[in-house]
């Protein structure tokens, strides 16, 4: 059992809500109101518009780096190697692979500069020591 809609009436072009009949009624006692037996419908429609996720990171330029400045035991080569294959995964479509190549890439990025980190330190603590023995024998009397 449907109600009925009542006949649309075309409305003029310069007319305002407060023109048309039965849409405001004044009381003298406060507020304006609607009248008795005045049904107002309202209808809304609520859009959910989703981004994308993000692509996966491949780590190229960071792999391409790591392989030529600090290549330490051919983790910038191999690196470079996963990244380049996140990059293909990444342009067919594969995200899940893609993610999986590049964090792989970026694993064997931060190990590669640890290592390298921790090489730089060692070569420095031992000329540090190599050239402070060395001052000390030289300023020795009987070197």
């Amino acid at each position: 059992m449907q109600k009925s809609l009542p006949p649309y009436e075309i409305l003029p072009g310069e007319v305002s809500m407060e023109e048309i009949p039965g849409s405001k009624m004044e009381m003298p006692q406060g507020p304006t109101m609607m009248p008795q037996g005045t049904t107002v419908m309202s209808q809304s429609t609520t859009v959910t518009v989703e981004q994308p996720p993000p692509p996966p990171r491949d780590h190229l330029v960071w792999s391409l780096f790591t392989t030529v400045y600090g290549n330490v035991c051919c983790l910038g080569l191999l690196a470079f190697f996963f990244s380049v294959k996140s990059r293909d995964r990444k342009l067919l479509g594969d995200n899940s692979g893609a993610l999986s190549y590049g964090s792989t890439a970026k694993c064997l990025n931060i190990t590669a500069l640890v290592i390298h980190i921790i090489i730089v330190i060692i070569v420095i603590i031992v000329v540090a020591v190599i050239l402070a023995a060395a001052h000390a024998r030289a300023m020795s009397p009987y070197g």
